[in-house]
Order: structure tokens, then sequence, then C-alpha cells
């Protein structure tokens, strides 16, 4: 049985639970970092194609933030988190006097798993409007940032990718950044986990309503995607759930699969997983784009 994930990270552990250790991947490079008591920075650079095909992920950096207990957490330690991801955003955007960024909140802000994307976009400090203002073709302290939060094809009747495509047209961005929700395997994942990538992003991916992947070959533009899993495949957590109490896994998973169970489930918590999380990426975005300003 195949588990859902749209998690680096997770591919590699089932990876390593297939091959009974923890060693090197062919053509995949693992560093991992305690960057405080709580938060845990996990970087799987994928090198080459026999990295890829192992990890099913395409060639790139996959930068996992794992934080304990941060949701509902004091304001010092969201804060905290906010500069952990600022860091590491930083290594993939860095700061320039003529920087332009188009950030995009992809999801369904009616649904609360799917509005990571929408609430965040909300409190990214949009500037472009500033720069058309005084005709400034730069900036020291901040750099020139649109938004756009597009919706989902199923209320807009128009493709993701091709709204965003149309917004790069007038905004002209170096890089774009995509904020969405994810789909894990693990459900604690769900409460303490920030994955970012260079490589773009599959809408819907984790929850097999995939669309239009949105990623440097597709727009013409660098995105860096940004996501934070928020719902898990209930065939995934009834297995995982099952794992060591059952003595025969396969006949399990052969059992569930056949039950034809397709169900998206989430964490009880999920209001404040939003919440937090999207205070904690806004401002880790807000700190890497306009490093002049107070945060």
């Amino acid at each position: 049985m195949a588990f859902r994930t749209d998690l680096a990270i997770e591919n590699k552990e089932m990876y390593d639970e297939s091959r009974g250790n923890q060693g090197e991947i062919p053509g995949v490079e693992v560093k991992v970092r305690q960057e405080t008591k709580k938060i845990k920075v996990t970087r799987i650079a994928v090198k080459d194609e026999t990295g890829s095909r192992i990890m099913g992920k395409p060639c790139g950096n996959y930068i996992t933030i794992e934080a304990e207990d941060i949701v509902g957490a004091q304001e010092t330690e969201k804060k905290e988190a906010a500069r952990v991801v600022a860091g590491e955003l930083k290594r993939l955007i860095p700061f320039d006097y003529h920087l332009k960024v188009l950030v995009a909140g992809l999801g369904n802000d009616r649904i609360t798993p799917d509005s990571l994307g929408p609430h965040t976009a909300e409190k990214v400090r949009i500037t472009r409007h500033f720069f058309l203002m005084f005709d400034a073709d730069g900036d020291e302290e901040m750099a020139c940032v649109s938004g756009i939060i597009p919706g989902v094809t199923g209320s807009t009747g128009l493709e993701t990718a091709e709204l965003i495509r149309k917004a790069a047209e007038i905004a002209g961005p170096d890089v774009i950044i995509a904020i969405d929700s994810l789909a894990a395997r693990n459900l604690e994942r769900i409460s303490s986990t920030i994955q970012i990538s260079d490589t773009g992003i599959s809408p819907g991916a984790g929850t097999g309503n995939m669309r239009t992947a949105l990623n440097e070959e597709t727009l013409g533009i660098r995105v860096v995607a940004i996501g934070v899993p928020t719902v898990i495949d209930a065939k995934t957590l009834i297995v995982d759930s099952l794992e060591g109490y059952l003595p025969d896994m396969t006949g399990a998973e052969r059992y569930v699969d056949g039950r034809g169970i397709r169900m998206i489930v989430t964490s009880t918590e999920i209001d404040q997983v939003i919440e937090d999380f999207s205070d904690i990426i806004a401002e880790g975005i807000n700190r890497t784009l306009h490093p002049g300003l107070n945060f």
C-alpha cells in the first residue's frame, strides 16, 4: 500500500523503513540541524535522477522545519519559529535592491484544512503599489511584493496556474512564493511541520486532486513552495495506527484497500493550526522580503 504524503522527509522515512536502515540514499544528501531546543531543521537535497526516482520528488531542495508544541504556544515561541523560517527562506531568496516577488496563497478559505494559503497571503506585507506610486525601481529596505489569492478551480472555473501566470505577467516577479496546505503520513506532523522547497508545487497532489503544477517549467519563473500538512489520508492513518499491533500488516493493508475507503481527515485543532502557522509563515516571509522593516 502506498502511503500518501507531500513531505520529502516522509518519503525518506518510508525508504529507510523499506530497507530496514537509515543509511545514505543514492543521489540524495541529508543534513539535520537542531536549531533550538524545540525546533529541528532537516535539509534534503535531491541531486540527480536516481535520487529523484527513489524519493519520488523532482531534483531540488526540500527543507523541513519541525517545531514541538508550537500550536497554541506563546508569542515568543512563534516568533522564534518565524525566525527559523526566515533563515531558511533567505538561503533560497537572497534579498537585493531590485527584488520582486509574487506571493500566491493557494487553497480554499471556506474549508479550514485548505485555507492555509489564503490566510497566510493576507498577512504578508504587500508593497508593489508603493513602488508604482513613487516610480521606484528598487529599495534598500523592502522588496517589491505583490500578492494573489486565486481561489480554487471548483469555485472560479479557472485553472490556478493560469491565474498565477497572468498575475506574474503583470507583476514581473523574480520569484513566486506559493503557499499551500499539504498531506502527511503522520498525524503528529499536522501540528508541527513546515516544508519549504525550490521545486514548485502541484496543488491538490496529496489529496489525489492534482491540478497543473506550479514550477519554473510551467510558469517560466522560479517557484519557492511553502506548505504545512493539514490533512492525512484515512487509509494511511488506519494502517499506520495498526502497525505494531497486528502481526500481518500486509493483510491489513489489503483489507483496508479492499474496503475502498476514500476519505481525508484532519486534526480537531485545525483552526488553531491554521491560525498559528499562517502567522509564523507570514512573518517569516516578511522578515525575508523586507529586512529593513521591523517585525
